[in-house]
């Protein structure tokens, strides 16, 4: 299936050049879809306005002291899914095209990092990786809500139920930052004893970032971070700003940390709203895609 967008898209750090394929060890996914959004639209215009933005993202980065783009390529890919055109795009021809792009990345031996685009990309992201490795792994989910609803507003494919999607692949996860959540949600924590990292916790608890890692449980992780996990204040443009959330250098410490202490597989960066007349979202999403590639460059020793 393919369900290609008629809407290019400028690549990621356009002015360092957009790397082949071939020779690219990171790829950038864009999925601008949009169908369930419950407060706040606008993320189907999230991959674009992330992409505009890294044009002005310096490449030296100066915690790694490492120009990335530059020595080990990243490609941008053609938008898939794209709800922008109004074509007709069902959660589940959604979910498989996300699932088969995905899966030709993880085939060619590239580090995928997908941008959306609503939550609920993320199962068809995380599906590609359960079909491909031969052991499980923890999804590390960054976000302000539980997302762990079996249904809302009639879809068991609505952005607040991805989470439970993910649970029912058998895969453990980590929820890191969550501040919302419902009493379905909170009755499910319990019964499955899912470990969670309150927001509350990462405002209070110093040594938070290592209560967080000794709690993964597998050697290999994927990350999914909506960015409504991080505090508005740094992120407005997303769909349900919620008060509190990660500040910029606890965010980038924590994933640090889990470069360093586990196997990262993949990556996305969900729900970028833009808000008109500012552009603060788009472009700490985008030094978010950057720092996400550096560090795994960084960790893998390219």
């Amino acid at each position: 299936m393919q369900i290609q967008s008629d809407h290019s898209v400028a690549p990621f750090m356009a002015s360092e050049r957009d790397k082949p394929y071939e020779t690219s060890k990171v790829v950038i996914l864009p999925i601008p879809y949009e169908a369930t959004t419950t407060y706040r639209q606008g993320c189907e215009n999230g991959p674009a306005a992330l992409l505009e933005a890294s044009e002005q993202l310096e490449a030296y980065d100066e915690e790694l002291h490492r120009e990335i783009s530059w020595e080990v390529g990243i490609h941008t890919l053609p938008p898939v899914a794209d709800t922008r055109n109004h074509q007709a795009c069902t959660p589940e021809e959604m979910l498989q095209v996300t699932c088969e792009g995905v899966s030709q990345a993880i085939a060619a031996g590239k580090f995928a990092i997908t941008v959306g685009g609503e939550h609920s990309i993320t199962a068809g992201v995380v599906r590609a990786y359960q079909q491909a490795m031969s052991e499980p792994f923890t999804v590390i989910q960054i976000d302000a809500h539980g997302d762990m609803r079996f249904r809302y507003e009639g879809s068991i494919h609505n952005h607040a139920c991805v989470m439970r999607r993910i649970l029912e692949m058998g895969l453990p996860t980590l929820p890191v930052g969550i501040r919302s959540i419902c009493k379905e949600e909170a009755q499910l924590i319990q019964e499955k004893q899912i470990p969670i990292v309150w927001a509350s916790e990462i405002a209070t608890q110093p040594d938070w970032i290592e209560g967080a890692i000794a709690q993964i449980a597998t050697p290999k992780v994927f990350i999914t971070i909506d960015v409504d996990g991080i505090d508005p204040a740094l992120m407005p443009g997303v769909g349900t700003p919620e008060p509190g959330g990660l500040s910029w250098y606890a965010l980038i410490s924590f994933l640090r940390r889990i470069f360093e202490t586990r196997q990262v597989i993949g990556c996305d960066v969900m729900e970028v709203a833009p808000v008109a007349d500012s552009v603060v979202s788009e472009f700490s999403a985008a030094k978010l895609v950057y720092k996400l590639a550096s560090y795994q460059a960084w960790s893998q020793g390219w």
